[in-house]
């Protein structure tokens, strides 16, 4: 099975974006990366599902798949991709537009099914937002991950975060780059989807995945943060925060 690579044609925008940021991530902040070999070990396409803590995660969880030789297509909100010089660029590196709550909202989950399928390496936040959990601890996970993963038939890797927040908390404009914060990252094995291959893709095979993908994350967050979960995971109600 063959996967794209940092060699492969990437579009202009990534190159770019790789070249400015690098060696500025480099520079500025510290790295602390475990687990990275369930990622390199990986042949073909892999969805990688990770915690969002802060707008500037998304940074950190490029710097590792780039690094470890993974470029990594994200899903984002359509209307980022609407944002003048940002959404060129982010055009250009072929992202996947995400469109909520509308007629097209399913175009997303396709893309990235046909993107893990070419070899891509697909990040998706499952929480679908920044946490909004007290703690930034995961919140309840929403289905999107493991419905790419379980369609495409690919490894689906959890992968925690902690540190972006100490640059920006969360959503709060702010940037606190120095001094320089450490990046703790823990990567873990695929989560075992064995048993729901041959499953029909309903709510019930979905949740049983997203549940098993949330406890990972939750699990390798706690290994980072030495201390103790909630029992209960937040429930976010988008509605209440409209």
């Amino acid at each position: 099975m063959v996967h794209i690579t940092r060699r492969d044609p990437l579009g202009w925008g990534y190159r770019v974006t790789v070249f400015l940021l690098t060696p500025l991530l480099n520079l500025l902040t510290k790295r602390h990366w475990e687990g990275t070999e369930n990622i390199t070990m990986q042949q073909g396409g892999m969805v990688v599902a990770t915690n969002h803590i802060s707008w500037f995660d998304p940074l950190v969880t490029s710097h590792v798949l780039w690094d470890n030789d993974r470029p990594p297509r994200f899903l984002a909100k359509e209307s980022v991709f609407r944002v003048p010089i940002v959404g060129a660029i982010i055009t250009s590196a072929k992202q996947i537009r995400v469109y909520r709550e509308t007629s097209n909202a399913t175009d997303a989950v396709r893309d990235a099914i046909a993107a893990v399928n070419c070899g891509e390496c697909v990040v998706v936040y499952p929480e679908g937002t920044i946490t909004r959990e007290p703690n930034l601890w995961p919140m309840t996970g929403k289905t999107g991950a493991a419905r790419i993963a379980l369609a495409a038939g690919c490894p689906l890797i959890p992968m925690a975060q902690w540190g972006a927040q100490e640059v920006m908390r969360p959503y709060r404009k702010e940037f606190r780059i120095l001094p320089r914060k450490t990046m703790k990252i823990l990567v873990g094995p695929p989560i075992d989807l064995s048993d729901l291959r041959n499953r029909p893709l309903d709510a019930d095979t979905l949740h049983l995945a997203t549940n098993r993908l949330m406890d990972a994350l939750t699990g390798l967050l706690a290994q980072i943060r030495q201390e103790t979960p909630p029992e209960e995971r937040y429930v976010f109600d988008r509605e209440e925060h409209s």
